[in-house]
């Protein structure tokens, strides 16, 4: 018994059930065997003979009858009004009842027999036979001298009859065949598709004629039934044992073990004694698997958690000193501002601080979000940004006009800060070509979930001269290589002044505004 704890599962449920269905499965092979190859021995024999039988008789009559015809034709052609010749044909072909004959002369004149037409008659060489499967019957022909033949029809009832074997015999089938042609001459009864058949397939030597006779299967006999019987019960005894088997080595404990891993919540270390007894040494291994993979997560959960800490901390200070970064270099260029001895120098600065503070925006925004990780909402990005634009903007420009109209999207940091800078540069651009430049900035998510239009209007972005030139030697590069940052195309609208572009979004956050 200890051998056979330690055995696998899989080898257990093997050997129980090649015990208990053995002798089952020996003793309907062997009767099966037995009845299946006596039964279909004898039915074939039988078969066989029935076959050559009926081939027989019907090469026999046949045979005469082809005889006959030919020496009616000869003395038909020797003598048109032979009346004995033909008084023997009649007699022949009338015994058989529905057969019929004529010999015709060469130019078609009956000199014996009665006129019937048949399809695909054609001129044969004196003495050639033909034989064919022709309107539900065989016609045979035989040719003679100037285009005289002899030709007879027999009806597949005719050919039935004559080919039905003596003495008692079960049901068949009849077919006459040649080459790929068929003439049923007797249907199974009862047949199906699914209806297993002997045949026989026997020659009857006249022009490649042949018979094909089919017998049902081997029936349904008593020892039949018994086999079936007895396979039906081992098919139930195996299913039963092998249920029962792999319930209660396998299903119920893995259930048990399934509930309690289901039930596990992370930091907690498996109790397999919760389990209960576990039969099967593989699900017990299991078990214990599963009990030192929840000592290893609990392990790492605690790693986990105190490294979150330690990165939250490091990540607060990184942002923290960015920020700080941020603000002086704003300072230092403010400072610089205001000592510039001329417009020009200051304007260069202003242009400096702008983008400066363009990054900065992104950055507080950035870190702001963070504790939700959904990403930045470029409403109030856009919306910082321009409020430190008009702060930072030239005397001449106190008139900057900045509309918004967005809808609430969210972005990641790389396309907020690519965002922030081109529309920094978009903006500076229109206040170098018009002083009081009026400029509305729209963001509306499109039909596609994951992308949004950015759009920036400006009468002073319409195409003009000193746009192209501002685009040649200063601008236009800038905003080219942003676009290629943000993975999308600047369409520039030279008649209403617009700059649009496709953005990648990651959600959408409240309500427009």
């Amino acid at each position: 018994m200890a051998a056979l704890a330690r055995m696998p599962t899989g080898a257990k449920l093997f050997l129980i059930l090649v015990g208990a269905l053995l002798p089952l499965a020996l003793i309907t092979l062997f009767i099966t065997i037995q009845t299946t190859q006596t039964v279909s021995n004898e039915r074939r024999e039988r078969l066989r003979a029935m076959a050559g039988e009926s081939a027989g008789t019907l090469n026999t009559v046949l045979s005469n009858h082809i005889a006959q015809l030919k020496e009616g034709l000869a003395a038909l052609e020797a003598n048109p009004g032979d009346a004995p010749a033909c008084t023997r044909l009649a007699g022949t072909f009338g015994s058989q009842g529905s057969a019929r004959f004529a010999v015709l002369g060469g130019s078609g004149k009956v000199l014996c027999g009665e006129r019937f037409s048949l399809s695909g008659a054609a001129l044969l060489d004196p003495g050639q036979l033909q034989a064919r499967i022709v309107d539900n019957g065989v016609s045979v022909r035989i040719g003679g001298h100037d285009g005289a033949s002899a030709v007879a029809y027999y009806p597949a009832a005719l050919l039935n009859t004559i080919a039905r074997p003596n003495g008692f015999v079960p049901e068949y089938a009849l077919e006459l065949t040649k080459g790929d042609e068929r003439l049923q001459l007797r249907a199974l009864p009862g047949a199906g598709v699914l209806d297993r058949r002997e045949t026989a397939h026997d020659p009857i030597q006249i022009d490649g004629l042949a018979i094909d006779m089919s017998v049902p299967g081997t029936p349904i006999t008593s020892p039949l039934i018994v086999s079936t019987v007895l396979m039906v019960i081992m098919w139930i005894a195996s299913a039963l044992i092998g249920w029962a088997v792999v319930d209660i080595l396998l299903i119920r404990p893995l259930r048990r073990l399934r509930a309690s891993v289901g039930a596990y919540t992370p930091g907690e270390v498996l109790d397999i004694k919760r389990i209960g007894e576990l039969p099967a040494q593989e699900i017990r291994e299991l078990g214990e698997t599963f009990r030192e993979i929840t000592r290893t997560v609990q392990a790492h959960e605690a790693d986990l958690a105190e490294g979150l800490v330690r990165q939250t901390k490091l990540t607060r200070e990184v942002h923290h000193r960015v920020k700080n970064n941020l603000q002086v270099i704003a300072s230092l260029i403010n400072f610089h501002a205001r000592g510039a001895k001329s417009a020009e120098a200051s304007e260069a600065y202003a242009s400096i601080q702008r983008r400066v503070d363009a990054l900065a925006v992104v950055h507080r925004n950035h870190y702001a979000e963070m504790e939700e990780n959904r990403g930045l909402e470029l409403r109030s990005v856009i919306g910082e940004l321009a409020a430190n634009i008009r702060a930072t903007a030239p005397e001449h420009s106190a008139a900057l006009g900045i509309t918004i109209e967005t809808e609430p999207v969210l972005v990641n940091q790389d396309v907020a800060t690519a965002v922030a800078f081109l529309l920094t540069e978009i903006i500076e651009l229109a206040m170098m070509r018009m002083a009081g430049a009026q400029i509305r900035i729209s963001v509306k998510a499109g039909p596609e979930d994951d992308r949004a239009t950015l759009r920036v209007v400006s009468p002073a972005l319409v195409e003009s001269p000193e746009l192209v030139e501002l685009l040649e030697n200063r601008y236009g590069r800038v905003l080219g290589g942003l676009a290629r940052q943000l993975r999308t195309k600047l369409h520039h609208d030279p008649l209403t002044g617009a700059y649009e572009a496709s953005i990648a979004i990651t959600g959408k956050g409240g309500l427009a505004v």
